[in-house]
């Protein structure tokens, strides 16, 4: 049987942290800044984490077999 390969592209942009959460980054901050407040683009640089409803969905994409 196979090993079951890692899907790139959910490799690239989540992260496991030390305790099991999985880390994200926000969308929204590619083009079209002009007109959000310096504010709104400043939280946007933070990082969080992937709510709980899709832990098992993005989990499933990051396994390696």
């Amino acid at each position: 049987m196979p090993k079951i390969k890692t899907r790139r592209g959910a490799a690239k942009r989540f992260k496991l942290t030390g305790s099991g959460s999985i880390r994200r980054g926000k969308s929204h901050k590619r083009h079209l800044l002009t007109h959000k407040t310096r504010k709104r683009k400043r939280h946007l640089r933070q990082v969080t984490l992937v709510d709980s409803v899709d832990n098992g969905r993005v989990r499933r994409q990051l396994v390696r077999g």
